[in-house]
């Protein structure tokens, strides 16, 4: 369930594969809703791409083209000291293998609503800690914002 701020937005916190969602089936949708991640999105999504690509379920020239949409979607990206010290503070409470796994959930508890992670590890990190909401949900919210 989202709660939009004071002006009506809901500000929604996104994984990698959900910022490659958007661009693969709902393009244009960043531009009609508030989204945050952490600086490591496009990195991940980056790593996503590759791994496509080198498995072979997506062209290399395709995969370029989807990597240059992760660099033009509409989504604030955090990285600063607060965040990453809540980063660093969820990864050891939930023995985190990989800390920036944390970086989605730090984002979403400082500078969102809601958190919606495609990712099983991202939202294993943030049940109990934030809101979780779905792809529907989303989508649902583009007509709001």
């Amino acid at each position: 369930m989202t709660k939009p701020d004071a002006a009506g937005t809901t500000r929604f916190a996104i994984d990698a594969r959900t910022a490659l969602r958007i661009i693969r089936d709902e393009p244009g949708l960043d531009r009609r809703v508030a989204l945050v991640g952490p600086a490591v999105l496009r990195s991940h999504a980056l790593q996503l791409l590759y791994d496509e690509v080198r498995d072979g379920s997506l062209e290399r020239a395709e995969g370029r083209d989807l990597l240059e949409g992760v660099a033009t979607l509409k989504v604030r990206l955090l990285g600063d000291r607060v965040s990453r010290a809540t980063a660093w503070r969820i990864a050891f409470e939930r023995d985190l293998v990989d800390p920036a796994i944390a970086e989605y959930v730090a984002v979403a508890q400082l500078q969102a609503d809601v958190l919606v992670a495609a990712d099983p590890a991202v939202i294993a990190a943030a049940e109990g800690l934030v809101p979780l909401a779905d792809w529907g949900e989303l989508r649902r919210a583009q007509g709001r914002s």
